[in-house]
């Protein structure tokens, strides 16, 4: 009984969290950005191809869902670690090996001991830029750019209307990052690396669509790195540390 008793405490403690590492800051677009959206109903003359809003006050957001996904798909692609399915749709996915970086922070979908969920949480990055910058647009909070496609033989235009957030706005950045009992001070700087990496890599790739057309290139500032132990949510006296074993890279620092 004393060894069962042992064995469930085990398993508890490895699952227990030990902390919460907060990334803070802001994205600024340097090109117009694109991530679509849906409408219900489309009007005569209206914009196809328009872009996902906040449907309470329709301003545009950046969801947590394309952070993370395109954060994943940069770090398989860097470590040679995509996977290949060819019997489903989406042919190469995600990483279906659990010792990859990815997998060890985004977590495994597989039905062993080897699933875990994703450590790191994306949250969708709402617009803080001032009414200021949207004055002069065509569409509340963005603009509408026009593309053309040529015919290569008879010259012929058939243009395409597009809507995106203009270059200059900012967007809030919020991640965190669940440190396990089970991590030890080495693996929990290589999942903190994982992030600044990931970060570096859309910053030097795009964000959204259009990206070879030159939309979503995007600069990251960090504000803070924070975090909150276990006993910080235990605490009555709630004081967040800075985090102290990995500083913010010199490319996420405000100039």
């Amino acid at each position: 009984m004393e060894v069962n008793n042992f064995k469930l405490h085990k398993t508890m403690s490895t699952l227990g969290l030990k902390k919460k590492i907060l990334f803070r800051g802001k994205i600024k677009l340097l090109t117009g950005l694109r991530i679509g959206g849906s409408s219900s109903a489309m009007s005569i003359g209206g914009l196809d191809n328009i872009i996902i809003r906040n449907p309470i006050d329709n301003k545009p957001y950046i969801p947590g869902s394309s952070l993370k996904g395109k954060m994943r798909a940069l770090i398989e692609l860097r470590d040679g670690t995509i996977g290949r399915d060819p019997s489903k749709q989406i042919q190469y996915g995600v990483s279906d090996n659990p010792n990859s970086l990815s997998c060890r922070l985004f977590g495994t979908s597989t039905n062993d001991e080897n699933q875990h969920p994703s450590y790191v949480i994306f949250r969708d990055a709402s617009l803080l830029s001032a009414e200021e910058l949207f004055k002069n647009t065509d569409v509340p909070y963005a603009e509408v750019k026009t593309e053309v496609t040529i015919d290569r033989i008879t010259s012929k235009a058939n243009p395409r209307i597009m809507e995106r957030v203009p270059a200059g706005a900012e967007f809030e950045l919020n991640i965190v990052l669940n440190i396990m009992n089970s991590h030890d001070e080495n693996q929990e700087k290589e999942l903190v690396k994982a992030i600044f990496d990931g970060l570096q890599l859309i910053q030097d790739d795009y964000l959204g669509g259009s990206g070879s057309r030159g939309y979503g290139q995007i600069k990251f500032t960090l504000s803070s790195v924070t975090e909150r132990t276990n006993e910080y949510y235990k605490s009555a006296e709630k004081q967040e540390k800075e985090y102290t074993l990995y500083s913010i890279p010199e490319i996420f620092r405000s100039k």
